[in-house]
């Protein structure tokens, strides 16, 4: 069985105190990895190299971190059928979603950095002809980077990449649930010749691994993706260090179908946004709010797409879901169906596991597409965050009310709207309170642009010349000018 190291200091290398967590392939319910179960000793010596890898690694040129970045990024993609099928066994995604999405982004989180950083300017002011003021932008220290399991190499990367391209260097933590990738980026890196201590990959719980990241006092800088509940205990340790932190946290998301809508693209663009990788997306929309003159209608050609998604084997070309990431996740999805019963809601398809895989997959955590009817906007259902392929349907009259059932939430991440009414869409969109919004599209990305929540959805935004801006400390250098 394989067993993964963690990589400090340019090294792979067994975790301190010798103990390690069973991984789990979701797709078949059994352990086909060890990881290192890491702790304040492994976070200590990580931070170390990355502390002394900093003063070289900051003045390097930027052409020269680029060149290596780059470097990264061709050998994943030279690798990326065997990175696919990692994070395919990690994850329980289907392999065509992880081989045409997960990795092909995280080549291209490192790629578009690494050429960011050779285009960025700074800021100058000329003030009323007494001085000059200019603004350099320094990097940070030592990173403590906290990715989650659903994009686990897609999100390590696009941590990973603004921070060590601007000259910081790096802590980062997988989810203990899917480490393999990021043990592969280590190979990587050492093949990259990425130079010791300025990427440190240290795994484990959150808890402890997790925990010794966030409170270590030479990390100057926190960005975490992952659950409210965990981002607010971070902001907790973090605020009182005066620590900058970024905080990617959960979403409720909205779509929103008015009448005119084009339904050649809402329909199926709606249910690949509820149900994508297995539902197991920040940004999946799980709350389908539909115009009610359409709602039937459109409710039962949503049903009848989510019945012909193929839950299946993840390696097999012809399922459209796989697994969802663990058994914990798993029944938690389970307990919200049946909440959703208790609050008086219609299940009209889905709500239990397929009918057996095939024998590989017999002991799976599998479970069909789900969309419930009948339920209040203001149910716990509808209020909390599932993670799952669940989504409930709700009809609305006007416009004022879809942005109210719309915002009722403590969420705030993304929400998509499908209007050809220009108007509108511009005044939903500037009602609707979440940090992106897509109209007529779902999950168009543009690494250019901030991204990130509001309300509990998050803290601080990331992407783009954001992300550089965050990994980075700018100094004002005000210079006299002589008078005449």
């Amino acid at each position: 069985m394989h067993q993964l190291t963690n990589y400090i200091n340019g090294e792979k290398v067994p975790p301190a105190g010798g103990a390690y967590l069973d991984n789990i392939n979701p797709a078949t319910g059994a352990v086909f990895s060890k990881v290192p179960d890491s702790d304040a000793a492994d976070v200590e010596a990580a931070v170390a190299a990355a502390d002394r890898a900093f003063p070289i690694w900051s003045k390097t040129p930027a052409d020269e971190r680029s060149r290596i970045l780059l470097r990264m990024a061709d050998l994943i993609e030279s690798r990326l059928d065997e990175f696919a099928r990692a994070e395919t066994d990690d994850n329980g995604k289907c392999l065509s979603l992880a081989r045409t999405v997960d990795i092909p982004r995280a080549v291209k989180n490192l790629r578009f950095f690494a050429t960011a950083i050779l285009h960025t300017q700074s800021e100058s002011h000329v003030t009323d002809g007494q001085a000059l003021n200019y603004t350099l932008r320094k990097p940070r220290g030592v990173c403590g980077l906290i990715s989650p399991w659903n994009l686990p190499l897609y999100l390590f990367t696009w941590k990973i990449a603004p921070a060590i391209a601007t000259g910081n260097t790096a802590v980062a933590k997988p989810s203990e649930v899917t480490p393999v990738t990021a043990a592969m980026l280590a190979d990587v890196a050492i093949e990259a010749g990425l130079p010791a201590g300025v990427l440190n990959i240290v795994h484990g719980l959150g808890a402890k691994a997790g925990a010794a990241i966030v409170s270590h006092p030479k990390i100057t800088t926190i960005s975490f993706t992952g659950g409210t509940v965990t981002g607010r205990a971070i902001a907790a340790v973090a605020a009182p260090m005066f620590k900058k932190i970024s905080l990617e946290l959960g979403g409720k998301n909205p779509t929103i179908v008015f009448a005119d809508a084009d339904m050649k693209k809402a329909l199926p663009t709606s249910v690949r946004a509820a149900f994508a990788n297995q539902g197991q997306i920040c940004l999946c929309g799980s709350r389908l709010f539909v115009e009610r003159s359409i709602c039937d209608d459109f409710t039962a050609k949503f049903v009848a797409a989510a019945k012909q998604i193929r839950v299946g084997d993840p390696l097999e070309e012809s399922s459209a879901m796989g697994a969802l990431v663990s058994k914990a996740q798993l029944d938690k999805v389970s307990q919200y169906v049946a909440l959703a019963k208790e609050e008086g809601g219609e299940i009209l398809c889905g709500g239990e596991p397929p009918a057996p895989v095939n024998d590989r997959c017999k002991n799976g955590y599998f479970v069909q597409p789900t969309v419930i009817a009948g339920l209040s906007h203001s149910c716990r259902v509808n209020q909390e965050e599932i993670f799952g392929p669940v989504v409930s349907i709700i009809p609305f009259d006007d416009e004022k009310q879809v942005i109210d059932m719309a915002n009722s939430t403590p969420y705030g991440l993304s929400a998509s709207i499908w209007t050809e009414n220009l108007n509108r869409a511009h005044r939903v969109a500037e009602g609707v309170q979440s940090g992106t919004i897509w109209i007529n599209t779902w999950l168009l990305r543009d690494l250019r642009v901030p991204f990130g929540g509001m309300k509990q959805s998050g803290v601080g935004r990331e992407g783009g010349d954001e992300a550089i801006r965050f990994f980075t400390e700018p100094k004002n250098v005000c210079i006299a000018t002589p008078n005449d």
